[in-house]
């Protein structure tokens, strides 16, 4: 019987790489790869010859979040206001982030894979981003080779649509955010209008359960202005700002007394920050730890309900 104790650490890196690139949520992928590690075990335990712990482990995970996907969909149909994934911080060292490029974790790739279908997504990751070959995938999706084409197709052509542009160098996007960072911290205008491109859009995520705007702010200028009312907001919360890697991207985590109440991803390309993901939906932050109230009522903690 394959001792899945010993393949547990090497295989759950890959497993949650899976899932949270088919979901976005981090809470969700846990749960997938918690259920397929039970599934593996079972399924020794049982008596079945696992002879490829790894392309076992890649089968439940990726056949669990694609079930999981369409519930997630019908879900998602009735969020309110934009949906954004949930965000998981990176050092940039993880193995989940050294296997593939960091652009492939980001919330905007995430948020253009949500307009694949939950087999198209599958076999575009698979492919495009875990390398593995047809005759893999097909057994995986229990598609044919043929079918598998066609939706590796029609994904790619999705999502090169709608790809986003990344700056190069990590560097790069680090110090302007940290430039961002400051600017944002005294509330200078022209800074974070020097910052911003042209055409960059703030989009924000309360999920109805935190005051956030349900359509984007657009333009250089109006996001500016808007940015330093939500400091001169903080400031009355008297919160604090943590520079962070989101999703292998710049970011700023914002915390309260209480707890975290936003995490907001940076999107840079060109030397000037394209986009901003800003995510305050409480539900999407308690993997983080605490939460606290952005209103500045009583703080949030683990464990209410999603």
């Amino acid at each position: 019987m394959t001792d899945l104790a010993v393949v547990h650490d090497s295989l759950r890196p890959l497993m949650f790489s899976i899932a949270y690139r088919m979901l976005g949520s981090v809470a969700e992928a846990e749960d997938v790869v918690q259920d397929a590690f039970v599934r593996m075990h079972t399924a020794a335990s049982t008596g079945t010859q696992i002879e490829s712990p790894e392309a076992f482990a890649t089968t439940v995970t990726t056949r669990l979040a694609i079930d999981a996907l369409r519930s997630a969909r019908v879900r998602r149909e009735r969020y309110v206001g934009p949906w954004l994934p949930e965000p998981w911080l990176t050092s940039g060292d993880e193995p989940a982030m050294r296997a593939e490029t960091a652009d492939t974790l980001s919330s905007a790739f995430l948020v253009v894979l949500e307009t694949l279908s939950p087999l198209e997504r599958a076999v575009f990751l698979l492919r495009e981003v875990f390398q593995y070959d047809y005759e893999q995938i097909t057994r995986i999706v229990e598609r044919s080779e043929a079918n598998c084409r066609q939706l590796m197709t029609r994904a790619r052509r999705s999502v090169e649509e709608r790809r986003p542009r990344f700056e190069p160098s990590r560097e790069q996007r680090d110090r302007l955010a940290e430039e961002f960072l400051r600017a944002c911290r005294t509330g200078d205008i022209d800074e974070l209008e020097r910052l911003l491109a042209d055409d960059v859009m703030f989009h924000g995520d309360g999920g109805g359960q935190a005051p956030a705007r349900r359509v984007p702010v657009t333009g250089s200028l109006q996001v500016a202005r808007f940015l330093a009312g939500l400091v001169r907001y903080g400031d009355r919360l008297t919160v604090r700002y943590e520079f962070v890697h989101v999703n292998g991207a710049p970011g700023i985590a914002v915390h309260t007394d209480d707890g975290v109440v936003g995490v907001m991803s940076l999107i840079v390309a060109d030397n000037r920050i394209q986009a901003l993901h800003n995510v305050i939906n409480p539900d999407k932050l308690q993997h983080l730890g605490p939460v606290g109230d952005i209103t500045g009522g009583s703080g949030r903690t683990p464990g209410a309900a999603r």
